[in-house]
């Protein structure tokens, strides 16, 4: 189902479109920003629902003919914005599909609506023909900008919108969301909300990944045994993390988490609070072994390797100058 109660946390940002489906003020453009896989696309598909829904009450119903053709996607007054330059959207992107199309009325409904997905991949000029059009909107229309990087709005187009910010889920959400919803198991599932930082589509997205789950193992066992390993196999070791689909920086915070999970033990000797709880005996190890200035230096080298790769570095490089500081330490 669609509906403003399947989104999970975001209430500030729920009640605000609520309220403005309830008094029906409603602006002709909004802005939804947020990480990747935050759940901005859902959001505003739960409104243009609800916007479009014949019953016109603060959720859509999901049973009239409007909601009906939204949940098939060919609600033919919910409009997807698409591009074909896969960074770009350009000048003509927003001429042949808005501009071009906005003075034409709605076939069925009350509104038209333009939902524009990664609205940061907009060229200047896009946004400069998109001002037109936010200027002077026909009083049926809303556009629903949904970007990664609100900062790449020009300050002229944000000037016109209501700018709506997705905020972190809290961790003991996501969590009762994996295991009541997904059926994900309690250990799976903490390590699952340490590494999505309060995003639920990542969340979710981990849960059901085997590559996270075969990364994970690797990264562990890396670090576990590198102590003992000649450089030849550790240079095998970063060859074999290439092969992977896997963000690097997915896997670097991965081997902070498992530092992380070091430091904390050495500190609290509490066990509940670690991501890691499987690898207890090994964590023990490690930390009576490790300094606290050894345990740091590492995590200002997994740091410095996130900006180095940021910086474009090369990746082989990278890992190998990481890897042998933590083998020192």
């Amino acid at each position: 189902m669609a509906k403003f109660t399947d989104i999970i946390g975001q209430e500030q940002l729920k009640e605000h479109l609520q309220n403005a489906l309830s008094t029906n003020k409603v602006s002709h453009a909004y802005i939804i920003n947020g990480e990747r896989s935050s759940g901005k696309e859902f959001v505003a598909r739960v409104f243009a629902m609800a916007l479009q829904c014949e019953k016109r009450g603060t959720e859509p119903c999901g049973e009239c003919h409007s909601c009906k053709q939204a949940l098939g996607n060919n609600q033919p007054d919910i409009i997807y914005v698409s591009h074909e330059k896969p960074n770009t959207i350009g000048v003509e992107d927003i001429r042949k599909q808005i501009n071009g199309d906005i003075d034409i009325k709605p076939y069925s409904s009350p509104r038209k609506i333009y939902i524009m997905n990664e609205g940061e991949k907009m060229t200047v000029q896009a946004q400069n023909a998109l001002l037109k059009t936010l200027e002077e909107p026909p009083e049926y229309a809303v556009l629903l900008i949904l970007t990664t990087n609100v900062d790449a709005m020009l300050p002229t187009i944000l000037s016109r919108c209501v700018v709506l910010n997705m905020k972190p889920v809290a961790d003991a959400k996501v969590k009762k969301y994996l295991m009541e919803e997904l059926g994900v198991p309690d250990y799976k599932a903490n390590i699952c909300v340490a590494f999505a930082r309060g995003n639920i589509g990542k969340a979710k997205m981990l849960a059901n990944s085997e590559e996270f789950e075969k990364v994970k193992e690797e990264a562990v066992t890396l670090v576990k045994y590198i102590k003992d390993m000649e450089i030849n196999e550790i240079v095998k070791a970063i060859k074999k993390i290439t092969e992977y689909k896997f963000d690097v920086n997915d896997y670097l915070d991965i081997l902070s988490a498992w530092y992380r999970d070091i430091l904390l033990f050495k500190a609290t000797k509490d066990v509940n609070s670690l991501i890691f709880k499987e690898e207890i005996q090994q964590i023990m190890r490690v930390s009576d072994r490790s300094t606290y200035e050894g345990i740091e230096n590492i995590v200002n080298a997994l740091q410095q390797a996130k900006k180095r790769l940021d910086a474009n570095v090369n990746f082989e490089l990278t890992m190998e100058l990481l890897l042998l500081t933590v083998k020192e330490n």
